[in-house]
C-alpha cells in the first residue's frame, strides 16, 4: 500500500508497506493443484492475474483484503471452470465485470474465445484496461452499463453472455437478452439459491426472452467446490406485455 507521509508522521513506512504487498502478492506463487490443470501451459499468466488482484486490486478497492487467501479457490477457478459450458471460438460478453469475472479467467484459460468485458464504473474499467494490457490477453474493455443503448450499440451480440452475482434473473435476463445472439445463451454465476431464483423469475425472464432456465454445476472434477451456474436460451424477440 502507498503511504506518501502526508499524515504528519516521517513517512517511513515502506518496509511495511513493501512488506504487506509482497506476503499479497506471494499467494499468487502458491496455485493449487486444479489450477494446472485448468490453465496448463499459461498459468504463470493466471498467477500475474492472481498477483493484480491480490495488489491493485485490494488496493483500488475491487477485492476485499480478506479475500487474498481465497482468491485461486473462491475466484480465479470458481470462473475458469465456467469454460465447461463455453464451445469452441464462441464470443463471449462479460457484463458487470468489475474486477474481471468471470471473463479474464476464462480469456486465460481459453485463448480461442473472444471476449468483452463490460463495466459502468471508471475505476473499474480503467483497472480492467490496464489488467488486460498487462497480460497481454486480446481482450475488449466498454465502459457502460449493459442496458444502455450506447453500450448495446457498440457491442455485437455474443454467443454467451456471462455474469458473477450481479444481479436477480429478472433484471439480469433484461440486461442480458439484447446483447446474446439468437440460440445463444445466458451463464449466469449464482448461489446455492438459484433453483428458487429460477422459480421466482422465471416468467419474467421468458418475458424478456430468455427460456429455458436451469442449474448446472462445473467444475465438479476438478475443484474441491463446484461452481453453481443458471443456464437459459435466446428464444428470438422477447415477449411484450399487452397494452390496453
Amino acid at each position: 500500500m502507498k503511504h506518501d507521509g502526508s499524515d504528519g508522521d516521517n513517512g517511513d513506512h515502506s518496509t511495511a508497506d513493501d512488506g504487506d504487498l509482497a506476503d499479497r502478492a506471494a499467494v499468487a506463487d502458491s496455485p493449487p493443484p486444479a489450477a494446472t490443470a485448468i490453465f496448463g501451459d499459461r498459468l504463470e499468466l493466471a498467477q500475474q492475474y492472481c498477483r493484480i488482484l491480490a495488489t491493485d486490486g485490494i488496493d483500488h478497492g475491487l477485492m476485499g483484503p480478506r479475500e487474498v487467501p481465497r482468491l485461486w479457490d473462491r475466484h480465479i477457478l470458481n470462473c475458469a471452470v465456467v469454460q465447461e459450458v463455453i464451445d469452441d471460438g464462441q464470443s463471449i460478453i462479460d457484463i458487470g465485470s468489475g474486477a474481471g469475472l468471470p471473463g479474464i479467467p476464462l480469456a486465460i484459460a481459453r485463448p480461442d474465445l473472444t471476449i468483452t468485458l463490460i463495466e459502468p464504473l471508471l475505476r473499474r474499467s480503467d483497472f480492467l484496461q490496464r489488467t488486460v494490457d498487462a497480460l497481454g490477453l486480446p481482450v475488449r474493455v466498454v465502459r457502460g452499463r449493459a442496458e444502455e443503448k450506447a453500450v448495446r450499440a457498440e457491442v455485437e451480440p455474443a454467443d454467451v453472455v456471462t455474469s458473477r452475482a450481479l444481479a436477480p434473473l429478472d433484471r439480469l435476463s433484461r440486461w442480458s437478452a439484447p446483447l446474446i445472439r439468437d440460440g445463444g445463451r445466458l451463464v449466469a454465476l449464482k448461489g446455492s439459491s438459484a433453483p428458487d431464483e429460477i422459480e421466482r423469475d422465471r416468467k419474467v425472464a421468458e418475458r424478456n426472452g430468455i427460456g429455458g432456465l436451469r442449474v448446472e454445476l462445473v467444475g465438479k472434477s476438478v475443484v474441491e467446490q463446484p461452481t453453481t451456474l443458471v443456464i437459459g436460451d435466446k428464444r428470438g424477440a422477447p415477449k411484450r406485455r399487452r397494452t390496453r
